[in-house]
């Protein structure tokens, strides 16, 4: 119940920007990428086989927000790609406008059906190459990447 109200903020603040971002504000959206309901294209996958953040701020268009999934129309290298995100691949959202952050246990029984079906590649988690890099990553003892929250924080 508290992964799905939690998700319910980012729902809500998506919809918020449904016609822009207000203010100073942007988001970061870390999702997984093997998950079997995300839509992207191949090229993109490879590239960012296991976890993606995508940063929206002045360049995205034609957001929509459903109770289930949000889809967004980014710029890969100057060429636009839709991408359909279901909020259960979201694993961490934050505005650093405002200092807020959330992160969400990942739907990972969904994601080991669909490993089985293919080749297993290694795990890697990387940010877009257009996005500056604000949040610091660690290894937790289960070995699961961990974004920490005090990267936003001003010090």
């Amino acid at each position: 119940m508290v992964e799905d109200a939690l998700r319910g903020v980012l729902r809500e603040a998506l919809t918020v920007c449904l016609n822009g971002m207000p203010g100073d504000h942007h988001f970061y959206i870390t999702f997984r990428t093997r998950h079997p309901d995300v839509d992207i294209a191949d090229y993109i996958r490879a590239r960012y086989p296991d976890e993606m953040t995508i940063v929206l701020q002045h360049q995205f268009w034609g957001l929509e927000v459903t109770p289930e999934w949000f889809e967004v129309t980014l710029s890969f290298n100057r060429i636009n790609e839709r991408l359909h995100i279901p909020f259960s691949a979201v694993t961490a959202f934050a505005d650093p406008s405002v200092k807020f952050g959330l992160q969400f246990q990942a739907d990972l029984a969904a994601e080991i059906e669909l490993s089985d079906d293919a080749e297993a590649e290694p795990e890697t988690s990387e940010t877009l190459p257009e996005a500056e890099v604000l949040a610091e990553e660690e290894r937790s003892e289960q070995g699961a990447k961990v974004i920490t929250l005090d990267a936003f924080r001003k010090k």
